[in-house]
Parts: structure tokens; C-alpha cells; sequence
């Protein structure tokens, strides 16, 4: 672990927070994401497309409804961010299949920086309408949608500490070959981008996911461009809370975050209402937040249970019961995880539209 810590660090005594979770995440040698396969009973977590195929038959047949509300191109783009270990993309295949003339005009992307996961995303899917790519530049021709379970969380973000009228940022310092977390002052241009965003009316920890938005730039700019939107789904909060949200999952459970450093699993709640601002900022438009229950419920993921489940034994009805329970159930992901849909102000198309 020391030599992992010593490589991460390299000259610097310390480094912010978000460059430390760049690093154990995504450096293309140490890092979590680029060197094992995170999902399934095997790995960290699972992810609701691992839960249940029909998770991802929603999302489908809401692109349905999405294209054919921009009256059915014959160009449309679908871009997962961040597709894990290709489960949704798979059933995303699969359930076009049963549209065969929007599965001619989608051309789908898979935007991934690891590529020990780009290996297990190609063995798993085999078709000609998937590429795999590593910015949008190819993307020109059609509407976009940009498509993200679980990737917002996992971008790396700065954490900030207000005390009165102080405000530092948390850097990673190594002391005594143990991770410790210090207090720096915070620079004038990060002071500025927290107070733009009403970060600064409170005392406590502010997190700002300056590697997201760098990340979300290149998305805003292509939906303005092409027409069309973004639909992300993932675990926070809606309204700012001024707290430390950092966790670490390590074979499904709760890891000490100075533990198991690059072979654990570390994100943060998501502020909603925090991307909300940012996405009105880039000239989109945003819909109403909803969680992620309500939005399963509205795209019929009961009616769908039902149907699969009148031709199941009663073991298979019980299992698949069971997982959509923990889709859309309060007291377990349904509540926990939102929906935010951003999308170009002409895209008159409405996120929940049932």
C-alpha cells in the first residue's frame, strides 16, 4: 500500500482532495476503476441495470418516447456515461430490437475512461451500432441523449471548510505513511466559483465537483449544439447540506477511506440541486427532480413486473418481486436515488411523461 500512496503523491506533500480521488480512481495503473471489475456479488456494489434487466427496459422505452417526440429522426444518438460493466447497454440493445426502426437511426456511444472496463464492456456486447470513445468529437450528425447511472457520484470532487468567515479547501496529506486530511487556505478563484453558486452562506464542509463540471461542459455544449438532452440517475440529496458526504465501499461494505487505497470503491452524495443551478447556467433547461421511484413507476415498471411475472413459477416471481422492490422501494433505492433531466430549451419532450 505505501509504494501505491508513494506513486499517487510522487514530490507533493499534499494535494486537494479531488486530485487524490482522480488519482486512487482513475490513475491508468493504481487506479480502482482501471484495474478491476468493481460490479456483481464478486465485487464492491451492483448498480440497478446488475439489480434487474427491466430497470433498463425503462430507460428504453423512455428513449422511445424521447425520439419520437422529436418526430423520429432517422440520426439520434444515445450516450452512456460511465456504462460500468455493459449491463445496461446490453438490455438497451436487446429491447431496441423491438423497435426496429428507432434501432436503425440510434448510433450508440460508450464513454469510459478505464480500460479495464472497455475489455469487459467488449466481451459482453457484440454489435455494430456500439463504439466506444473517449470524447464527442465524432458525434456531429442527430440529436443526443447522454445517459448516466451512478456517474455522477463517482466524479471527484473538492471539499471546502467555511469557519466564520474563512474558507479552506481539505487537501490529502502523508504523514507518519498514514492518509491524513488538512486544511488549506482556499484560492481566490475557487472562493469566487463557490460564491457564484451560493456555496458560502453556511458554515461546514462545501463539496464542488470541479472534475464534473469540466465533464458536463463538453455535454452541455454538444446538446446546444445538436438538440436533445441528459438524463442522469444516481444516490444525493436535493437541497445543499454543508457536510462531508465522502464514503468508500470495499466488497460491500462501508471501507475506511484511508483503507484499502485503489482496490476500494469512493464517491459522494450528489447535490441535485447544486447541477440543477449549473445545467440553468449553460443555457438548458431543467425539469422537476424526482426520485427515482416515481420516475420507475411513471414509465410502468409495475405493469412490466406483472406481465413478466404471470408467466413465472413462483420462485422466479419472488425473485423478480424482490428486485423491483429494491428499484423503487422508499426505504431502499427509491428514495435515495433521483432523476434530473436536462435537456435544449427548443427539446419540448418531458421527463416523466406518463
Amino acid at each position: 500500500m505505501q509504494k501505491k500512496i508513494d506513486k499517487i503523491f510522487f514530490k507533493d506533500k499534499s494535494i486537494p482532495v479531488d486530485l487524490f480521488l482522480d488519482k486512487i480512481l482513475y490513475h491508468k495503473k493504481l487506479g480502482y476503476y482501471q484495474k478491476k471489475n468493481p460490479f456483481g456479488k464478486k465485487g464492491d456494489f451492483v448498480t440497478a441495470p446488475n439489480i434487474s434487466n427491466v430497470f433498463s427496459e425503462m430507460i428504453a422505452i423512455w428513449f422511445v418516447s424521447f425520439w419520437e417526440n422529436l418526430n423520429r429522426p432517422n440520426r439520434i444518438n444515445f450516450i452512456e456515461l460511465g456504462p460500468g460493466n455493459g449491463d445496461f447497454s446490453l438490455s438497451l440493445i436487446n429491447t431496441l430490437k423491438r423497435f426496429p426502426n428507432l434501432s436503425k437511426a440510434t448510433k450508440i456511444y460508450l464513454y469510459e475512461r478505464s480500460e479495464k472496463l472497455i475489455g469487459i464492456q467488449r466481451k459482453k456486447i457484440n454489435s455494430r451500432k456500439v463504439s466506444w470513445i473517449k470524447n464527442f468529437d465524432r458525434i456531429n450528425d442527430g440529436p443526443v441523449i447522454f445517459f448516466g447511472n451512478e456517474f455522477l457520484d463517482a466524479l471527484p470532487i473538492k471539499q471546502f471548510k467555511k469557519i466564520k468567515n474563512n474558507i479552506y479547501e481539505k487537501h490529502v496529506l502523508i504523514k507518519n505513511k498514514k492518509i491524513n486530511f488538512i486544511l488549506k487556505k482556499a484560492s481566490k478563484v475557487n472562493i469566487k466559483k463557490l460564491r457564484n453558486y451560493n456555496l458560502l452562506d453556511d458554515d461546514g464542509i462545501i463539496e464542488y465537483p470541479v472534475f464534473g463540471f469540466k465533464e458536463l461542459d463538453k455535454v452541455c455544449s454538444k446538446i446546444r449544439e445538436l438538440n436533445g438532452g441528459a438524463l442522469f440517475i444516481d444516490y444525493g440529496y436535493y437541497s445543499k447540506k454543508n457536510i462531508d458526504t465522502l464514503q468508500s465501499v470495499f466488497k460491500h461494505n462501508f471501507n475506511d477511506l484511508s483503507k484499502n487505497v485503489g482496490n476500494s470503491d469512493v464517491t459522494s452524495l450528489v447535490n441535485f440541486d447544486l447541477y440543477k443551478r449549473y445545467f440553468i447556467k449553460n443555457d438548458l433547461y431543467v425539469e422537476k427532480i424526482i426520485t427515482q421511484s416515481e420516475f420507475l413507476q411513471k414509465m410502468g415498471i409495475l405493469e412490466r413486473y406483472k406481465i413478466l411475472s404471470d408467466k413465472m413459477n413462483n420462485k422466479k416471481k419472488i425473485n423478480l418481486h424482490s428486485r423491483i422492490q429494491r428499484l423503487i422501494n422508499p426505504s431502499m433505492m427509491g428514495q435515495t436515488f433521483k432523476v434530473i433531466f436536462t435537456k435544449d430549451k427548443k427539446c419540448k419532450f418531458s421527463l416523466a411523461f406518463r
